[in-house]
This record gives C-alpha cells, structure tokens and sequence, in this order.
C-alpha cells in the first residue's frame, strides 16, 4: 500500500433483531465505494460468534479519498438509513500502516 494511504476501521453492531435489516445496507456499500477513484480496498465482515456486528475495513490513497468517500451521497443515504437500525455509534478507527 502507498505510504500515504489511510486504514479506515469502522464496527457497527447492529440493534437486537435489526441485524437482517442492516446487512443489505452494508453490503450495498461494498461495490459503490470499490468504485470509487480514491479507494484501494473495501471489506464489510460479520463476527462469527457475534452475529450483526459488523467490521468494515477500508483503505483510500490519502485523506482528501477519505473526504470524498464520507461526503459521498450514496454513504450519506446509508448512513441515514442504517442510524436506527444500530445499537449504537459505530466506531470508527483511522490508521496508517506501520508494517
């Protein structure tokens, strides 16, 4: 990966019996964001023992890819409809890779 770019770790942990609902919505994200110029990697995964929390990781070129890819209309949309369907605020980890 280029020395610029930047790990997005998000988890999303889905409200009880809301897991079904969320999944189509994250998994929606995946082809659009893989489409996008500035975005290297995109992964949505689903715990195994802990179905409905989800873990995204993504990997853009550099923070204006970033930028690009929150203020993205579809990611806006998504967001909007997921909100209600979570248990909580994702948490979202920014890093750059040391190794």
């Amino acid at each position: 990966m280029p020395s610029t770019a930047i790990n997005i770790f998000a988890t999303l942990i889905a409200a009880p019996g809301k897991e079904e609902a969320l999944r189509p919505i994250l998994s929606g994200l995946v082809p659009l964001t893989r489409q996008e110029p500035g975005n290297l990697q995109y992964a949505l995964h689903e715990a195994l023992e802990t179905p409905g929390v989800f873990y995204v990781h993504e990997v853009y070129k550099d923070q204006a890819a970033v930028d690009a890819h929150m203020s993205s209309p579809y990611l806006q949309k998504a967001l909007s409809e997921a909100g209600p369907l979570l248990g909580g605020a994702p948490t979202i980890v920014a890093a750059k890779q040391i190794a």
